[in-house]
């Protein structure tokens, strides 16, 4: 069998199966041959783990992941890819496909049923416009899993990866700090594809912190209430945009945040977690 980033052997394998890439799913394969092994080398890929890929075009990353780690778990939701998989992982025996919507099925049920003493990893090539989605529902399910390295647009890899409380953070950077730590690897230009996709892309590493860095389940959502409002409205100051959007008086926010001696003016993206976290847990005791 060709190698599958092979361009020639690529062609070959859509033309044999009559495949065509579909825009809706934002299909991209990928033709760089030194992508997807460095993926699997930092996304965790190794005895001892089980890795859950999320996606598998024709199967590129999923070899160099069941190459290397104890059990593949493939979510895929295309099912004209299934006879191409057939083909393009037969040498694998450690591979498993689920043809599912990952935002529908229960991970914590396929973790437990498919991975026992293992430690679990996810792997993926995600498609641009579900990145946040994903990401945010692997994080919010609170799974029992060790990291997540995805490829993703440069440019949300850029805001996720960047560090709370500078202009470049967003809602998304606070939200997926609080369950993790995350760091870029390594960018992926446009043309590492087919078809080339028209912005260049970066693989990013979350690696999941311990449960007991969570806010209890109350203080959690009051704590994500506050994150939306603030940086719903990012230009106005987070007195404005927390009591435009929460129908929380402002006095009462500046007075939190004068107890805190933080300035009245003060904007969300100029604020740290450990300054976002005692303002959301000083404000929440006044209700």
């Amino acid at each position: 069998m060709g190698k599958l980033t092979d361009i020639s052997y690529l062609k070959e394998i859509i033309n044999d199966f009559d495949f065509n890439f579909s825009k809706s799913l934002g299909q991209n394969f990928l033709i760089n041959p030194s992508v997807c092994p460095k993926i699997a080398e930092m996304g965790n890929a190794k005895k001892g783990f089980g890795i859950i890929e999320i996606g598998t075009g024709i199967g590129t990353l999923t070899v160099e992941l069941a190459s290397r780690a104890e059990k593949v778990l493939a979510i895929e939701i295309d099912n004209r890819l299934l006879s191409i998989l057939g083909k393009t992982l037969k040498d694998y025996n450690n591979i498993k496909i689920i043809n599912e919507d990952v935002m529908k099925v229960d991970l914590h049920k396929i973790i437990d049923d498919e991975f026992k003493n293992m430690d679990v990893a996810v792997c993926a090539n995600l498609p641009y416009y579900l990145t946040s989605p994903i990401i945010m529902m692997l994080l919010e399910s609170k799974l029992p899993i060790k990291s997540i390295t995805v490829m993703v647009q440069k440019e949300a890899a850029q805001r996720i990866c960047a560090k709370v409380g500078t202009r470049e953070s967003g809602a998304i950077t606070v939200a997926v700090n609080y369950y993790a730590e995350t760091e870029k690897l390594f960018d992926v230009s446009r043309g590492s594809f087919m078809p080339s996709p028209n912005v260049d892309s970066s693989v990013i590493k979350i690696t999941l912190r311990d449960n007991t860095h969570f806010l209890n389940e109350e203080d959690e959502s009051f704590f994500f209430k506050i994150i939306k409002s603030a940086f719903s409205q990012r230009r106005k100051t987070i007195v404005n945009a927390v009591s435009s959007m929460m129908n929380i008086e402002k006095q009462k926010i500046i007075n939190v945040l004068g107890e805190l001696n933080i300035k009245a003016t003060v904007r969300v993206e100029e604020m740290d977690m450990e300054a976002l976290y005692t303002f959301s847990t000083a404000l929440k005791k006044l209700f």
